[in-house]
């Protein structure tokens, strides 16, 4: 473990590259009864993933933010390679919290020679996402698996964004007896709506500008369900895709509707979770919003 050399003033920012280094971290803290929040990222940090950050330092004795791009949970045809990558750029935004670790495995630490162990998520890790992303959420739970057993937090943060990734992670947790409680918290947006998202960075600003779609579909349907008061989940996902259809640059992979568990709903009943995904260009965007009727949160 190191002191990361441009931030001397900074005596939170150690650099742990190793399992072994990262469970020791790990044992020392729970040796000296001290709770450990635990930050899971794929770095392009963006103010998203620092507000995770807060909530744990906030909620913890100690935070632990890791960053690695999982190559488990990409396909053959994805963005492995070109997924955005700039670890001096997130420790610098890092550098003003509290981050007492920032745990930076690379892909032969995290998958060693002959590694051929996964997890089956299950029918949740096929629908939605998981249609057009076969085996995305295998690997998901995998390395978040993996990532539990190295840093052993009390709590780990999560964003709402993803939501169906939420689920598959309280699925995870729960069957698999992870003594971690999976903390979602709420999706940050710019300004105008748009969720942020490492890969809004693929945007041209035809394309950013075009995104806002998905944020007006998915106030749609919040209003269509608390101010209307339409019941019937096929006539309002029929509503929100002809909205999107009048964006031209916009190309629909889905349009859901869906029960906290990621059941499918015919007749709303609150709460619900509004899911989008959005091709724009050759950058395919997700969004989400629950609608509960005495607290919206988006």
């Amino acid at each position: 473990m190191v002191i990361h050399p441009s931030f001397p003033n900074s005596p939170y920012m150690q650099l742990i590259k190793t399992i072994k280094d990262m469970q020791a971290f790990g044992r020392r803290l729970k040796a000296e009864r001290k709770s450990l929040g635990f930050v899971p990222t794929m770095g392009a940090l963006h103010e998203g993933h620092l507000s995770l950050a807060r909530r744990s330092i906030d909620e913890n004795d100690f935070t632990v933010v890791s960053i690695f791009v999982n190559p488990a949970q990409f396909g053959p045809n994805e963005d492995f390679k070109k997924y955005p990558r700039d670890t001096e750029g997130d420790l610098q935004k890092l550098s003003p919290f509290k981050v007492d670790a920032v745990f930076l495995p690379d892909a032969a630490e995290m998958y060693t020679a002959g590694f051929s162990t996964s997890i089956n998520i299950g029918n949740i890790g096929t629908i939605l996402c998981g249609a057009s992303r076969p085996g995305h959420f295998n690997g998901v739970a995998t390395v978040v698996a993996k990532l539990f057993n190295a840093v052993t937090p009390d709590r780990a943060y999560f964003g709402q964004k993803d939501f169906q990734q939420t689920v598959v992670i309280n699925k995870l947790a729960r069957e698999l007896n992870f003594a971690t409680d999976i903390i979602v918290c709420p999706t940050v947006r710019e300004p105008d709506g748009l969720a942020m998202s490492s890969r809004n960075t693929y945007l041209n600003s035809e394309e950013r500008k075009a995104a806002l779609i998905l944020y007006k579909a998915l106030k749609l349907g919040e209003e269509l369900i608390i101010s209307n008061g339409m019941v019937n989940a096929v006539l309002i996902k029929e509503e929100l895709r002809m909205l999107i259809h009048t964006e031209p640059l916009a190309v629909i992979d889905y349009v859901e509707i869906v029960a906290a568990d990621l059941g499918e709903v015919e007749k709303i009943k609150l709460p619900v979770a509004i899911c989008l995904a959005v091709k724009l260009g050759k950058t395919r965007l997700i969004d989400n919003i629950i609608v509960d009727r005495f607290q919206r949160k988006s």
